[in-house]
C-alpha cells in the first residue's frame, strides 16, 4: 500500500505492556557526541538528570579513540545504561578509517560491557557471524538502516525489516527522510504490527511526529537531544521538549493526537498551550506539530479516530473547508475553517471557525478601554481595515461586518481583495495603495498576513508614518507578541492590540472541541506569560 489511502493501525493493537506509572514503555535515549572523553562524561551525566533513559555514545565524534582505555572509561563512568554506535561515513557518521578497526571497536564495546551496539546493515551479517555465539547475555545488537533519500512503500520497508532480521538483529532500526508528512504513516504501519523491537523514525521536520508518537504506536526508543540544534540526525526534539512540553511518559496506546496543521508551523506555541492544559485535567491526548504541504492528503491518509482534531493556520485554512465533510454555518459564511473535529462516532470531518471570535473579541475590549463604550459593540460604524484576503483575513472581515463595521480589504493581490470585498459588501484597495489611504482618523487596522512573523522581524505591511490615521492596531502575528507593525502603532499613539489574544481567545472554543471540558480560561493565560 502507499501513502495516499493508508489506515494507521489503531494503536490498542500495541505489543507492549508497561509495568510502571508511565502509559508507554518507550525509551528515550540522549546522543552522547562530545569530541573528547571528558565532554563525553559531562553530557552522560546531563543525560541522567533530563531523565533519559540510556545514552548513544557516538564514538565517531571523537577527535581521538585509545580503544581499551576510552571503552572502559565511558562504560564505568556512564551512570545510564550504554548504546555504542560507531556510524561510517558512508551511513551518515563521521567514522571513514578501516572497517575492521571499526568493527574490532564495537565487538570491544560489547566485551567490555556495552547495554546495546548500533550495527549497519550492510555490515551486520559479517559482524554477527564474526562474534561467534560469544554475545554477552545482556548485550543487545541494533541493526540499523538510514536512508537519507525517502521513505519507502511499507511493502518494501517490511522486507527491509524481513532482512534485518535476517542478518542477526536483536533490535531492529529504520530512520527514513520525510518528503511529506503521510511518510510517517507508513513508518507508524509497520513499527505498530512488528512482532519483534523496533525503532522507526523519520527525519526531518516533517517527520517530527514519528519521533513523538512512537510512543503511541510501539516503538522501542526515541531520541531526545541535551541541547536545541546539536542533533546526531535531522529532526531530532530536545529530552526536555519530549518530556515537558509533549509528556510523552503519558503517551499511550489510547492517546488521541491532536496538532496544528501549517506551513511553516514550528513557530507555532499551540503545543505549548494545549499540552500543558491538557496535562492539568488529565486528558489522555497529545497536541503536536503538523508541517503539511498538501492538506487534502494529510487528511486522507491520516484517516483513524487515533488523530482526533486539528487546528489550521496559514496557509491551509480555506483549503481545510473542502476537506470537511460538514462545516458549521459561520464557517461557511466566512469561508475558512481553523479547527476541525474528527467526529468520533463515523470518523466525519467537521469544520468550525474560532479565529473571528478570539480576534474580534480582543479588538472590542481594546477598543472599550480606550472609549469606554458602555453598550453595543464599539466597532459599530467604524472603519475597519484589514490587511490580507486569506482564512484569517475573511474570519476578520465577516467579524467586524457582523459587528457594524464598514470594512475595507487590503491584499497584494488587488482581485483577491476585490472578492472577499464583494462577499461582505465592503471596499477593496491595493497593499501598495494603503499607505496613502485615510479618509478618517479614527479608523481600525488588522493584519491577519504573516509579514512580520519569526524570522522576518523586521517586515512590516504598512509604513509607520501612515499609522497616525489609526486608533487601534491589532497584528494576528504573536511570535514574536510584539511586531515591528505593533511597535510603530503604539509610538504613533495608537492602542495596539497582539497576536497573542486573538490566539489565547480562538483557543478557547477549540480547547472544549477537543475535549469536551470547559477551557480553564486562567491557566490559559498564566501558560502563555511564561513564554
Amino acid at each position: 500500500m502507499e501513502t495516499g489511502n493508508i489506515l494507521v493501525a489503531s494503536a490498542s493493537d500495541s505489543k507492549f505492556v508497561s509495568g510502571d506509572m508511565r502509559k508507554n514503555p518507550t525509551l528515550i535515549c540522549v546522543p552522547i557526541m562530545g569530541e573528547s572523553v571528558d565532554k563525553m562524561l559531562v553530557d552522560m551525566g546531563k543525560a541522567k538528570a533530563s531523565g533519559a533513559d540510556l545514552v548513544e555514545i557516538r564514538l565517531d565524534s571523537l577527535k581521538s579513540l585509545s580503544p581499551n582505555e576510552t571503552l572502559k572509561t565511558l562504560i564505568k563512568e556512564c551512570p545510564l545504561p550504554t548504546l555504542f554506535t560507531y556510524r561510517p561515513t558512508w551511513e551518515g557518521g563521521q567514522y571513514d578509517g578501516d572497517e575492521n578497526e571499526r568493527l574490532d571497536v564495537l565487538r570491544l564495546a560489547m566485551e567490555f560491557g556495552a547495554d546495546y551496539i548500533d550495527v549497519e546493515l550492510q555490515v551486520a551479517s559479517e559482524f554477527n557471524n564474526s562474534i561467534h555465539g560469544k554475545k554477552p547475555e545482556k548485550c543487545k545488537v541494533i541493526v540499523s538502516s538510514h536512508n537519507y533519500q525517502c521513505t519507502p512503500s511499507v511493502e518494501d520497508l517490511g522486507n527491509l525489516v524481513a532482512k534485518i532480521q535476517a542478518a542477526g538483529a536483536d533490535i531492529v532500526k529504520i530512520a527514513t527522510t520525510a518528503l511529506d508528512i503521510t511518510d510517517v504513516a507508513r513508518i507508524f504501519q509497520i513499527t505498530v504490527h512488528s512482532q519483534v523491537p523496533i525503532i522507526g523514525l523519520v527525519m526531518g521536520e516533517r517527520g517530527l511526529i514519528s519521533r513523538i508518537l512512537c510512543a503511541k504506536f510501539g516503538g522501542f526508543l526515541t531520541f531526545g537531544t541535551l541541547e536545541n540544534g546539536i542533533v546526531s540526525a535531522p529532526g531530532q526534539p530536545t529530552i526536555k521538549d519530549l518530556l515537558d512540553l509533549y509528556n510523552f511518559r503519558q503517551i499511550g496506546p489510547d492517546t488521541k493526537v491532536f496538532g496544528i496543521i501549517g506551513k511553516p508551523v514550528g513557530h507555532s506555541k499551540s503545543p505549548i498551550l494545549y499540552n500543558e492544559a491538557f496535562k492539568s485535567v488529565g486528558f489522555n491526548g497529545v497536541y503536536v506539530h503538523l508541517l503539511v504541504d498538501d492538506i487534502a492528503q494529510f487528511f486522507e491518509t491520516y484517516s483513524s479516530n487515533d488523530f482526533a482534531g486539528f487546528s489550521c493556520t496559514i496557509p491551509h485554512k480555506e483549503a481545510a473547508l473542502k476537506c470537511c465533510d460538514e462545516v458549521d454555518p459561520v464557517a461557511k459564511s466566512i469561508g475558512a475553517v481553523n479547527c476541525i473535529i474528527r467526529r468520533q462516532n463515523d470518523g466525519k470531518l467537521v469544520g468550525y471557525n474560532t479565529d473571528y471570535v478570539g480576534a474580534i473579541s480582543a479588538i472590542e475590549d481594546g477598543l472599550r478601554g480606550r472609549h469606554n463604550v458602555s453598550s453595543g459593540s464599539p466597532l459599530a460604524g467604524k472603519l475597519f481595515v484589514v490587511i490580507g484576503a486569506g482564512g484569517a483575513g475573511k474570519a476578520l472581515a465577516y467579524g467586524a461586518k457582523a459587528k457594524g463595521a464598514r470594512v475595507v480589504i487590503a491584499n497584494r493581490t488587488y482581485d483577491r481583495a476585490r472578492e472577499l470585498a464583494m462577499t461582505i459588501e465592503g471596499d477593496a484597495l491595493s497593499l501598495a495603495d494603503l499607505e496613502n489611504f485615510h479618509p478618517e482618523d479614527d479608523m481600525i487596522l488588522a493584519n491577519t498576513t504573516s509579514i512580520g512573523m519569526q524570522p522576518k522581524v523586521d517586515e512590516t505591511p504598512i509604513v509607520k508614518h501612515a499609522l497616525r490615521h489609526y486608533s487601534l492596531v491589532f497584528d494576528a502575528v504573536y511570535t514574536p507578541r510584539i511586531t515591528r507593525l505593533l511597535r510603530e502603532a503604539e509610538e504613533s499613539g495608537a492602542t495596539i492590540v497582539s497576536g497573542l489574544e486573538m490566539f489565547i481567545g480562538q483557543a478557547y472554543e477549540q480547547y472544549e472541541r477537543f475535549t469536551g471540558l470547559p477551557a480553564p480560561k486562567e491557566r490559559f493565560w498564566k501558560i502563555m506569560a511564561k513564554y
